[in-house]
């Protein structure tokens, strides 16, 4: 099948629009490079340098035709989303809003829908968290990312333009960028590898700091596969199911790139989430899928990456 991958020159995007080609797929990439690479692009991609915004996207899927749409192009960062609302809510909704009217318009069957798993957990009482908790929308973000779930149900009951929304965890590995954006990882191996210790910021009950999920990248585009053929008008929760301290992060990171530097200590970050783990539950009976690979394994790729870029 066609499929058009918005975003698709970011992290997450890049891995998977190789994983749909790997599996025979046609490939199309929207990205207007404000945060993602061109070096990323697959060669074997059709590639559009374009913000899903404007008004060019009616003309390429008018053209293109993709029988399926993967949809990660997004304003990203919390922090931004916070300082700047109404921008957030362009990119996002608006944004995503336009597409869906494209995607009605040229006959697009399903929508994959990179929707965000510990934004819209919070701090929850249930640890791990399943889809069925109330979300805790604590940012714009989070709001946005919610509100593009209820958008891709009324679409999908008014239009019949299928859709599934992954909700991810923290997800991790090669090509991940240290912006500040896309967790700790990155910025640990970055500054590891210059020398320079890491903050922990921790709550005084919490002396090893807040706990996220960590999925690695190979095992989020094997649940893109997934989600090309599954039941549609679902939300999916991918992720590893841990819940793991940002301390034993930091320790695996150096044992990962054979390093050891002391990890220094701050006190509460405004804003940060105390727990974070998503119940993976649904995935394993909707899409056949789990995380496969094991924290110490994908650090240890991603720090063969990092060292070799």
């Amino acid at each position: 099948m066609k499929i058009l991958i918005t975003g698709g020159a970011g992290f997450i995007g890049s891995h998977v629009a190789e994983t749909y080609l790997a599996e025979g797929h046609e490939v199309v990439i929207v990205d207007d490079l404000s945060t993602g690479r061109r070096e990323q692009l697959p060669a074997q991609a059709v590639f559009y340098k374009l913000d899903i915004r404007s008004d060019g996207m009616d003309a390429i899927l008018e053209k293109e035709r993709p029988d399926v749409v993967s949809h990660h192009a997004a304003q990203k960062s919390i922090p931004k989303s916070v300082a700047d609302p109404l921008h957030d809510s362009d990119v996002n909704i608006t944004g995503t809003l336009r597409l869906l009217n494209s995607c009605v318009r040229y006959g697009v069957k399903r929508v994959i829908f990179a929707s965000t798993g510990g934004a819209l957990a919070g701090d929850s009482a249930a640890i791990p968290t399943p889809e069925s908790a109330h979300p805790m929308l604590m940012s714009p973000y989070a709001v946005s990312k919610y509100a593009i779930e209820q958008y891709l149900r009324l679409y999908q009951l008014s239009h019949g333009l299928e859709f599934i929304a992954l909700r991810y965890a923290n997800v991790y590995g090669p090509r991940q960028m240290p912006d500040g954006e896309c967790g700790v990882i990155p910025i640990f191996m970055r500054n590891a590898a210059a020398g320079i210790s890491s903050t922990l910021y921790s709550y005084p009950d919490m002396p090893k700091g807040t706990t996220r999920d960590y999925v690695y990248i190979r095992d989020v585009c094997r649940a893109n596969v997934s989600a090309l053929s599954c039941e549609a008008g679902q939300v999916v929760n991918i992720g590893s199911g841990q819940e793991l301290f940002i301390a034993d992060i930091y320790e695996a990171v150096c044992q990962a790139m054979k390093l050891s530097l002391p990890l220094k200590r701050a006190g509460v970050r405004a804003g940060d989430l105390r727990r974070s783990a998503l119940d993976c539950s649904k995935a394993a009976s909707l899409l056949h899928w789990s995380a496969e690979t094991q924290l110490p394994d994908g650090l240890q790729e991603t720090a063969a990456w990092f060292y070799a870029s």
